[in-house]
């Protein structure tokens, strides 16, 4: 037997006593115990700010993403030492599967996110704000790691996925974690741990673990904290609500069990890949983790003519679903996650018979598999309820069996199936399925407002589709209402919940230095040298060059027309600008940009590898023959790169302002070009 740890102020501790005992939900034998009695959760909280908030905050967006992705290789090349523990949890394959890389995924997506940050500790939100007639007082936002924890409340269903999908977004945006997994599975999430703390790549304080029942957690936080929940509605708003939160208006991050529905698009009538599909998923989702993820279908809406047809094929299909001991290759389905879980589920399976009736499934008579001992393990059948009047017989709606229970019910058109769906309260998805993309339309803009999350499935994508169950960690994760209101993951977007956001004012050039990113009225020295000419380290944003001049003639116009295929009249034909905005031929757009690289280009050989894109090009007024242009070329912003091999060449990303102007020094066309520019130490 096992005494399960915390990992506390750097050191793997034992609590005091007994608080949880945990049974292998398969054999219902005792595996080990866990407690977080005696923990200092102040001193916790400070050791996370002092120590591993402290180191985060100082590396550079560009060095968290890289963290995470050694971290995440890491775990991969290990992943096969979870899957062993990860079956006494009751999880199959494919469940285990789900957690384990699934949550190392998240690692993997949230490191490639270092792309779109700086190379900086703090984020450059969007763009300045002229705030003075002259332009010498201007407004930006800037965001920050904010100065505290986040404490992550998970629940039993993923101990590993439920864990990584969190901490990559707080450690990307530099802001170090207290992880408090569900108590009963505890040990799976301490098995992570132990391998993550001893691998060395996050920062001592960076992560900390409370396996037990973690009371008090809660009791030190401040506003610079962030409090993440994922479990029961109930729990949630209890915490939600506990004056020292309220006081300090503590963030808090709430994604609860919802009452998921899944619509069957009309047109999917048997015999259609779409209805096999439908079938399928619901299946899928019923049996996956045995029913125990929040976001399970728990309500099958379908059009009234055809309950009787999916009722029929999707009793079919989970008949065939195998129970019992995950390590047996014939099963399709384990065990709940304890005991305790199969007699909650149970009393929720009776009170929603009160209203409707089981038309697949049984409480007490239903086989596992010979190689397991279905009264040693917390078993439980697929459940398939049929309810043939929502409107009114509405327990449905607020009543979740977290395992796997499902109710089949029947709307008239689609905008009854929208009420229906609606009658949930709020929920993290909705899915529909159907090959006609009007009805998909319809369904997505007017029942948005009440999901998260709306998968809309057909032949088309059903190859390749992650499936209703699966939140991916580029796209949010939440929901309205009863789903708690919370937003996860997201991408960009999950990594701004950590920071702050800050309006910055002042000169140009001090939002320059602070930004890193060249704002139009800062100064612009000219290098000595020509800025191709010059390596990434020995760049400076603002610098600038001011290039050669050039007349731009009718010729000119031609030329370009003819290589470039662009015959528009407004550059062509003289005689029919009337009632246009122009007064004569003008210059494309693109042959300005492609003279202006010809005049800010330096061609001998140097330390810039190529030009490989351009951003934000404007052509702001229109340029006639005889127009003089000259380029401003800035140093707008640098960003840091990796090396992907020792062969690889030392680089980064130099963005360049190309700003052309006329006689008048009025600008006629402004864009940003990408480069890649060679670093003098070959070595980083």
């Amino acid at each position: 037997m096992t005494t399960y740890q915390n990992y506390a102020l750097g050191n793997w501790q034992s609590g005091d006593g007994t608080e949880i005992e945990h049974f292998n939900t398969i054999t219902g034998e005792k595996i080990g115990e866990t407690s977080s009695k005696g923990l200092d959760f102040k001193a916790m909280r400070e050791y996370a700010v002092e120590k591993g908030g402290y180191a985060l905050r100082r590396m550079t967006f560009q060095e968290r993403g890289m963290m995470l992705k050694k971290l995440a290789l890491h775990l991969m090349s290990i992943k096969k030492k979870f899957y062993t523990l990860s079956a006494a949890t009751g999880a199959t394959r494919v469940d285990s599967w789900i957690d384990i890389e699934g949550g190392i995924g998240n690692l993997f997506a949230n490191a490639s996110l270092r792309r779109q940050f700086p190379d900086l500790p703090y984020y450059v939100d969007g763009q300045a704000a002229a705030l003075s007639k002259e332009g010498t007082f201007i407004g930006h936002h800037i965001m920050v790691p904010k100065e505290g924890v986040a404490i992550h409340i998970n629940a039993f269903n993923f101990p590993i996925w439920g864990m990584l999908e969190k901490i990559a977004v707080n450690l990307m945006a530099g802001v170090p974690a207290i992880v408090k997994p569900s108590e009963y599975t505890s040990y799976l999430t301490e098995l992570m741990v132990r391998e993550i703390i001893a691998s060395k790549i996050l920062p001592e304080g960076a992560l900390q673990l409370v396996t037990g029942l973690g009371h008090g957690i809660l009791d030190h936080v401040t506003n610079q904290d962030i409090i993440t929940f994922t479990g029961s509605a109930k729990t949630g708003k209890m915490l939600k609500s506990l004056p020292n939160i309220v006081e300090n208006s503590v963030p808090f991050n709430m994604e609860a069990d919802s009452l998921n529905a899944s619509i069957l698009g009309k047109d999917a009538v048997p015999g259609t890949p779409e209805f096999d599909i439908f079938i399928k998923e619901v299946q899928k989702e019923i049996t996956v983790k045995a029913g125990q993820k929040c976001t399970s279908i728990r309500r099958i809406i379908v059009p009234e003519d055809l309950m009787e047809d999916v009722q029929i094929a999707l009793s079919k299909r989970l008949s065939k679903i195998v129970i019992g001991d995950p390590a047996n290759e014939a099963v399709r389905m384990g065990a709940l996650a304890t005991h305790l879980q199969v007699e909650r589920v149970k009393e929720n399976v009776k009170l929603l018979q009160a209203e409707q009736e089981i038309v697949f499934g049984d409480l007490e008579n239903f086989e596992v598999h010979e190689s397991a001992d279905r009264s040693k393990g917390a078993f439980f059948s697929p459940i398939l309820f049929r309810n043939d009047d929502p409107f009114n017989k509405t327990a449905v709606h607020d009543i979740e069996c977290f395992g796997p229970v499902s109710t089949l019910m029947p709307y008239k058109d689609l905008e009854e199936a929208v009420q229906i769906a609606k009658l949930g309260k709020g929920s993290l998805v909705s899915s529909i399925i159907t090959a006609d993309d009007k009805i998909a339309t319809d369904y997505v803009v007017n029942a948005a407002s009440m999901h998260g999350r709306i998968l809309v499935l057909n032949e088309r994508c059903a190859k390749e589709s992650t499936g209703h169950g699966s939140p991916m960690p580029l796209l949010t994760h939440g929901g309205p209402g009863r789903a708690g209101g919370g937003e996860e993951m997201g991408g960009m977007r999950g990594v701004m919940h950590y920071l702050q956001r800050t309006a910055i004012q002042g000169h140009p050039q001090t939002i320059t230095a602070i930004t890193q990113q060249f704002q139009v009225g800062a100064d612009q020295p000219e290098p000595i040298e020509h800025v191709f000419r010059k390596h990434f380290e020995d760049l400076k944003v603002g610098m600038t060059v001011f290039t050669h001049k050039h007349t731009v003639t009718e010729t000119d116009i031609t030329n370009f027309a003819n290589v470039s295929g662009d015959n528009f009249y407004a550059h062509m034909d003289a005689t029919s600008l009337d009632g246009t905005i122009f007064e004569q031929r003008v210059a494309h757009g693109y042959f300005l940009l492609s003279k202006a690289a010809g005049l800010f280009v330096d061609p001998k050989k140097g330390p810039v590898l190529l030009n490989y894109g351009v951003e934000e090009a404007r052509f702001t007024k229109p340029v006639y023959p005889g127009a003089t242009i000259g380029v401003r070329f800035t140093v707008k912003e640098k960003i840091d790169q990796e090396k992907k091999s020792e062969e690889d060449i030392a680089k980064g990303i130099v963005k360049f302002l190309v700003d052309i102007y006329d006689e008048t020094g009025e600008t006629v066309g402004i864009a940003t070009i990408l480069t890649m520019v060679k670093k003098i130490d070959q070595s980083k």
